[in-house]
């Protein structure tokens, strides 16, 4: 992140000497064909004789020329500059989009590999260890089950990446139907209240709330709210999440008692591959994927998300989804 930083630096200081002396260049450029233009007046004036009848008018003539000159310079200036700095800002603003995007791939890659190695490791080991103990009947199924988690884990992660090349290239097939949207936000609060038995989650669930959308991109939706909000919320945090239907919306809330989101922040955190810290140093797992494709469902389905304090502290993400009534208006 250092080292992006400083490249993206040396490129800008670069980009600004450089316009500085196109700058430059041009306004010497202008002076001195002024100051031609008015040598160009003088010498000639000095060539009409003052005993000439028609002095007054040939020097109204030769005058005339020099402010057409004059207009005629000012007026290309103005939009060779404008030019200029058109062109500029936009040279400088990919060149400033393509490093970052590098730098957010660099991290999204060291992310991912950290992200496939550990659960790939957590199977290795617990299989080894089924193969070389003979472990009783418990330790067996806990093992399977840990197992499972972890792989388990790494399709959600598969699915995040091929779900976010596909929203990219404008492939993403849905398939909607009428589904029960209570019951899907249930099974993931259950999915996440075995698979983190240590932690705190608590569900407010109106039942029978039920939208016309694709199940997975909908599973996906709540999944990635749900594990974001465990992954900030703090060990002896509550994540709650609560679910409930007006006139005009299906409103799901998650919320979490972390360390909140800085409000500069909350545009970039759905932005593909942003995550906020170092990534060398970030202790929270994740591919900064999340997020991102949170809002890409959401907008997707017609809907809206926004982001929250939560007090004393805290993030809540709220999301307003069209409901059935309005869907089949």
């Amino acid at each position: 992140m250092q080292a992006a930083r400083k490249r993206l630096a040396f490129v800008t200081v670069i980009f600004w000497l450089l316009l500085a002396y196109i700058m430059a260049a041009l306004i010497w450029w202008f002076i001195s064909l002024e100051q031609q233009n008015n040598q160009m007046m003088q010498l000639r004036l000095s060539e009409i004789s003052r005993t000439d009848v028609a002095y007054t008018q040939k020097a109204a003539v030769i005058r005339q020329i020099q402010q057409r000159k004059h207009a005629q310079y000012v007026g290309e200036g103005i939009i060779f500059m404008m030019l200029i700095i058109l062109g500029a800002v936009i040279v400088f603003r990919g060149t400033r989009r393509y490093l970052l995007l590098g730098q957010q791939q660099q991290n999204f890659m060291m992310a991912v590999t950290h992200e496939l190695k550990t659960p790939i490791s957590v199977a290795r080991l617990n299989t080894e260890t089924l193969l070389k103990h003979k472990l009783d009947v418990t330790h067996q199924q806990r093992l399977l089950q840990l197992t499972l988690s972890e792989t388990d884990r790494l399709n959600d992660l598969c699915n995040n990446i091929l779900l976010a090349s596909r929203f990219d290239s404008g492939a993403v097939s849905q398939h909607r139907e009428p589904l029960n949207f209570s019951q899907l936000v249930t099974n993931t609060v259950e999915h996440f209240a075995t698979l983190f038995s240590d932690r705190k989650i608590a569900a407010s669930v109106e039942p029978e709330i039920h939208l016309t959308g694709d199940p997975l991109l909908l599973n996906i939706l709540v999944n990635n709210l749900v594990e974001n909000a465990f992954k900030y919320a703090g060990s002896n945090k509550t994540v709650q999440v609560k679910l409930s239907k007006s006139e005009s919306s299906v409103k799901l809330v998650v919320a979490d008692e972390g360390a909140g989101i800085p409000l500069p922040e909350r545009k970039k955190v759905f932005e593909k591959f942003y995550r906020i810290g170092d990534e060398k140093t970030r202790s929270q797992k994740g591919t900064g994927l999340g997020l991102y494709l949170v809002k890409k469902i959401v907008v997707d389905q017609g809907g809206t998300i926004e982001i929250e304090d939560n007090q004393p502290q805290g993030t809540i993400f709220v999301v307003r989804l069209p409901n059935e009534k309005r869907q089949n208006s």
